[in-house]
Parts: structure tokens; sequence; C-alpha cells
């Protein structure tokens, strides 16, 4: 499955390819750190609206940035990886900058697809996408289901007790 894990020259080069031949492109992004149901049941649901679905994964260093130096969890080949073995995901390919701006205006995406944590107005890559003809589609948050809640259950869980 690490075949679908692509550099973005040649990711670009793929999905123009694809395009050309009539294939309806979405594109999502996130951290991916401990995947759970909310990133399965938000990756299947973002499939269903077009024909290639490509992922960009936030870089480790990225991911330090936003969330803090405890994060990630996982290492960005295994976050990738990982990605790679769902079916519902066609492409993934990681990104070092601290937001997908740049991504979004290279694939030029006929889909962008966020979480309910995200409002059309605040998604990262909208005038790009809506500029060209595309649409940004929010796909509702699952309540309760993110990493961070995770990570705060595990340490409950497993803390030491006196």
């Amino acid at each position: 499955m690490k075949e679908k894990i692509k550099e973005r020259g040649n990711l670009r080069e793929m999905i123009e390819d694809l395009r050309a031949k009539g294939k309806r492109i979405i594109f999502t992004n996130g951290c991916f750190d401990l995947l759970h149901i909310g990133h399965i049941r938000y990756l299947e649901e973002a499939k269903t609206l077009g024909d290639i679905l490509v992922v960009g994964v936030n870089s480790d260093r990225s991911i330090r940035s936003l969330k803090g130096p405890k994060r990630p969890i996982l290492p960005e080949e295994e976050r990738a990886e990982i990605l790679s073995g769902l079916g519902c995901v066609d492409y993934i390919t990681i990104f070092d900058e601290p937001d997908p701006l740049e991504l979004i205006s290279s694939l030029q995406p006929h889909v962008l697809v966020k979480g309910g944590d995200w409002t059309k107005e605040t998604t990262v890559g909208r005038g790009v996408v809506e500029q060209s003809g595309g649409e940004v589609v929010i796909i509702p948050f699952i309540q309760g289901a993110s990493t961070s809640n995770l990570i705060e259950t595990i340490l409950k869980r497993y803390e030491k007790r006196s």
C-alpha cells in the first residue's frame, strides 16, 4: 500500500492526468495521529463525493508547531502508511507547511473536505477551490472522536495510582 504515498510533484502530475480523464478529485488534510473511528467515518464519507481521494498529512514538524512538542505520537511515515491501508484513500502526500494552502493550490481539487470542527469560512484553501469552480464540503464532527480525547483516555486509564 505504500505505493499510495506520493511526493507532491509526482502527485500533481498524476492528478492532472486523472482530471483530464474526467475523474472528480477530492482533497482533505489533517494530522491523523492515532487513527480513530472519527477519522475512518470522515474519510469514507469524503470518498463518496468524487472519484479520487487525496489526503494531505501534516509532517511531524508541522504538527509540533500546531499542537506542541508532545505531538505527534506516531511519526509522519507511519501515519501515511496507516492511511494507505484504507480502501477509501487513493493517494497520500506529506506537507511541511503550517497549513495546506500551497498543496491545495498545486492540486486544484474539485472538492475540498473538512470536518465539522471547521466552517466553510474558516477552511484554508476555500478561495482557491471555489475560484476554480470547485466546492467546499464540511462533514459533521463525531462528538468525542478525537486524538486528544483518545490520548486523555489512555492517560487516565493507565496513570499510576497511589
